[in-house]
């Protein structure tokens, strides 16, 4: 497969697109099946477009970054079964930000500026005190995830700020969607449903996960 022109980066963003809202839509007003189809065609088109990145940042980078795309996709399709695998969708998106992590971390992020964590860590303080009353016995795992995604966001940051790419802008804006999606994600499981989420949750998350891949 030859790697992607520009052109055909724009025909593939304009399908990551339309295959998001068809996501959503179905979500919203079904059929069903099409969240079983849209949802993972979404991820599969951002791998293509990390996958077949032209002039990648580095073989490492690239490869890092599609492993995690992958073990995202591989969240989603566990999240989204008819019998939910809430455990294995944890663990699937757990090993996603570690790649991401290796990424950013040898790719730039050599160190982690402290002042750069510290609101990361406030937030995921908060967010642990929000909803630590309702977590039960996923208390363990969702206290490792969510130290892991402040990792990452805090790795994203420390190497746009090193290394000043666009590249890097890219990962970070896309880090801090992430960690808004999930958050919400949170909320509306551990909390308090609200009929809105998906929108936030997934809009967010795929707009993520494009930025994250165009960085490659």
């Amino acid at each position: 497969m030859p790697l992607i022109s520009s052109s055909g980066l724009a025909v593939i963003s304009t399908l990551v697109f339309i295959s998001a809202v068809m996501h959503l839509r179905a979500e919203y007003f079904g059929p069903k099946r099409n969240v079983y189809l849209f949802k993972p065609l979404t991820m599969l088109l951002i791998i293509l477009i990390a996958a077949r990145a032209k002039n990648p940042v580095s073989e490492f980078y690239r490869d890092a970054i599609v492993a995690g795309l992958v073990c995202s996709l591989a969240g989603d399709i566990f999240l989204m079964l008819p019998r939910e695998r809430f455990i294995a969708g944890l663990v699937s998106f757990l090993l996603a930000h570690l790649c991401y992590i290796a990424a950013f971390i040898f790719e730039g992020a050599h160190t982690f500026g402290l002042l750069y964590g510290i609101p990361f860590l406030i937030y995921g303080a908060v967010m642990l005190r929000v909803l630590l009353p309702g977590l039960g016995s996923m208390r363990a795992p969702v206290v490792v995830y969510t130290m892991a995604i402040i990792l990452m966001a805090w790795s994203a940051l420390s190497r746009w700020m090193q290394t000043g790419q666009e590249g890097s802008a890219l990962a970070f804006t896309g880090a801090l969607l992430f960690v808004i999606s999930d958050s919400v994600l949170a909320v509306n499981r551990f909390r308090r449903r609200f009929s809105s989420a998906q929108l936030y949750i997934m809009s967010t998350y795929f707009m993520a996960q494009w930025l994250i891949a165009l960085s490659t």
